[in-house]
């Protein structure tokens, strides 16, 4: 004990100081998870989004009823959106949430009409437990995608309903997913299907502990482009 003493008191201690300083910045790189990128990169495409269609901070805030800060922290990366902000934010937009994944490829072989394997783009929702691959090709032009949505044990969006532009239905591949629209709430098991209208609140969850789901999800939208 005394000999940590002396090592906080002497002078001996300020190369040892100067080395711990040394490592910490390593150490919080080896330990900064990959999905930050993510968040940069969709907030890079919101933003570029909101200039295309020459819409303010302001007035996004306005009509998705976010603050200025929020939104402003979403587009340099900074903050992780839930897929209820961000949702929120596409319909503000005027486009589906797969416009959110990226622009269509310049060039593309398959002519937009086939989307191969290694080809999938794919937002993770990290902090929720949520990742969703667009099968259909990338764009913000299309109304109808198809998506390959995995919610990780106890992965939801949230206590809070949302709502946004257009229909969607899917179907669970694996494990269950608990799907609430408006009052009611359902549990669907592998093989079962849904369809509602996306201006209905809902959310949905994984009650697994210990098991993902992964649902085929399509959204189509009215508004898009």
């Amino acid at each position: 004990m005394s000999g940590g003493k002396r090592m906080r008191k002497g002078a001996a201690a300020k190369p040892v100081t100067a080395r711990g300083a040394a490592k910490r910045p390593a150490k919080k790189l080896d330990r900064k998870p990959a999905e930050p990128a993510m968040d940069l990169t969709v907030g890079r495409r919101i933003r570029d989004l909101r200039r295309t269609k020459e819409m303010s901070l302001e007035t996004v805030a306005a009509h998705a009823d976010l603050s200025i800060g929020f939104i402003s922290q979403i587009e340099r990366g900074l903050s992780s959106p839930s897929l209820r902000v961000l949702a929120t934010l596409a319909d503000v937009l005027g486009v589906g949430i797969a416009a959110l994944f990226g622009a269509a490829p310049k060039d593309d072989s398959a002519g937009g009409v086939v989307t191969r394997e290694v080809q999938r783009a794919e937002l993770k929702l990290w902090r929720t437990g949520i990742s969703k691959q667009l099968l259909s090709p990338a764009g913000s032009e299309s109304r109808l995608n198809l998506f390959l949505v995995h919610l990780e044990p106890g992965g939801n969006t949230g206590d809070e309903f949302y709502t946004h532009d257009g229909e969607e239905a899917g179907l669970v591949l694996e494990g269950e997913m608990t799907l609430t629209v408006d009052t009611e709430t359902w549990t669907l098991k592998q093989g079962d299907s849904f369809r509602f209208a996306s201006r209905r609140p809902h959310r949905f969850s994984n009650p697994a502990r210990d098991a993902k789901a992964v649902v085929l999800w399509v959204n189509c939208v009215t508004a898009a482009g």
